[in-house]
């Protein structure tokens, strides 16, 4: 009969059966229990706590039973007409009583704080935890960047979360946030405008100017909300929100942190890259057409991989691209994951610890996992579809494999209470499909990958010498 009470000095209770209670005797069996709780009548609480008893009546099923549960002379009648039951049906009892006394009695809180949920890990259990939910929005925060460029993304962001407010939309709180983004915009430009290399300052110039007044900037963005058109405030959200994320990524060209010098040996990716994989049908049969197209025999998938929080991961996943490992290599559909062959040439692999970007921290940790349960998230979740992550190695959870990689489907139904994947904080995510989500959930085991390609970012990939 264990209970979470068990160990609360604030709370005790105990069970006592008569001899006879697990016996087939058709007599009749009583099972004695007692309990005590605190009160916070200051009058009636000098003893410490206050007590009660009552008493289960187990018997055959054709006979009526009732059982007496006595609180301070209040009487409360349980039945329980299945002996052979009675064990089960004593734990679930004795907790419906425990709460009956619960609401029933002034109980104070004191002593029952560890049955709530800490702010830390309200995480799992608050439907409106602002986990990134697509690809760019996690890329985006995943950039290492100004902290004033930082606070007007965060601005503009939150009016995204507002646009789903299906009827009445906060507009006025909308326009402050805007208002607020161009403030700092203004107001900081030289400091943000100096966290740009000096030969990337130009055009980092020209898209500040854009972004402020520019078509599809801040100013076109706060008319759209004084006009309060939804559509023309998403339009606008998304173009301000990509224009904050180029100058972010002129401000970081490259990593942030120091690679501890165990692993200065392995392939790392500096920044961002793109890779294009197509994707040919194994059974002769053909993609869904795009709109207003044909039957494809191949489709394109385009993932951005990132170096700012997995440059081991996605270091060693972009050299395997380089090298033609992946051309070639055959998909399979497992649980809410397409992944490659297992049986890719490793040799061409890097052994990688397993690598992941704790959110607020500066730098990845190596050969361990998240603890989500204790509010830990990654910069890089895989709770969103087409997250790109590879497998574990075949010998240890503390590594990834060499070459196995698998996009993840994402899927709100299957997942535990705020959205957050049963999986997540256990693999090292190092990118998500940016283009050609809708291929992912028509590839069929046996699909293959005609060709991979690093289409961008090579001159960011670094390869040590084998020497």
């Amino acid at each position: 009969m264990a209970s979470p009470l068990s160990s609360s000095p604030f709370f005790s209770r105990s069970f006592k059966p008569s001899p006879n209670f697990l016996s087939n005797s058709p007599k009749r069996t009583w099972v004695n229990t007692h309990f005590a709780f605190p009160i916070i009548n200051e009058e009636r609480s000098k003893n410490g706590a206050h007590s009660g008893s009552f008493k289960i009546y187990c018997g055959p099923p054709n006979e009526g039973v009732q059982g007496k549960l006595e609180h301070k002379g209040s009487p409360f009648n349980f039945f329980l007409t299945n002996h052979g039951h009675a064990v089960k049906k004593l734990e679930s009892l004795v907790a419906t009583a425990l709460i009956f006394v619960h609401i029933a009695s002034p109980i104070t809180s004191l002593g029952w704080d560890h049955w709530s949920i800490a702010p830390v890990n309200a995480v799992l259990y608050s439907p409106d935890t602002k986990v990134p939910r697509t690809g760019e929005l996690a890329l985006r925060r995943a950039i290492p960047a100004n902290t004033n460029m930082k606070a007007i993304q965060e601005s503009l962001e939150d009016i995204s979360y507002l646009l789903r407010i299906p009827q009445r939309k906060p507009y006025g709180t909308m326009e402050g946030n805007v208002k607020k983004a161009l403030k700092i915009a203004k107001d900081e430009r030289d400091s943000i405008l100096a966290s740009i290399p000096a030969e990337l300052r130009d055009k980092g110039s020209s898209l500040y100017a854009s972004l402020i007044d520019g078509k599809g900037g801040l100013q076109d963005l706060l008319q759209g909300i004084n006009d309060k058109e939804p559509d023309k405030v998403s339009v606008g959200l998304a173009s301000s929100l990509d224009a904050v994320a180029e100058i972010e990524l002129l401000q970081a060209p490259g990593l942030s942190f120091l690679l501890p010098e165990q692993y200065l040996k392995y392939p790392r990716l500096t920044g961002r890259a793109t890779v294009e994989l197509t994707i040919e049908k194994g059974d002769g049969t053909a993609f869904s057409p795009e709109a207003g197209g044909e039957p494809r025999k191949t489709a394109t998938i385009q993932m951005v991989i990132d170096g700012f929080s997995a440059p081991l991961t996605a270091g060693n996943f972009a050299k395997m691209v380089v090298d033609g490992a992946y051309d070639g290599a055959k998909l399979s559909c497992a649980n809410q994951a397409v992944l490659t062959d297992s049986g890719i040439d490793k040799s061409t692999g890097f052994r990688i610890p397993l690598e992941i970007m704790p959110s607020g921290q500066f730098e990845p940790l190596y050969r361990t996992t998240l603890s989500i349960q204790d509010g830990e998230l990654p910069v890089l979740p895989m709770s969103v579809y087409g997250a790109v992550a590879m497998a574990h190695s075949t010998d240890s959870d503390e590594y990834s494999s060499p070459s196995q990689f698998f996009f993840y489907l994402y899927d709100k139904r299957n997942s535990g209470l705020g959205g957050i994947s049963f999986d997540e904080g256990q693999f090292s995510v190092f990118g998500y499909a940016t283009t050609g989500r809708d291929i992912l959930s028509q590839i069929k085991t046996g699909d293959v990958i005609r060709s991979a390609k690093l289409v961008e970012g090579q001159d960011r990939l670094v390869v040590p010498s084998e020497s």
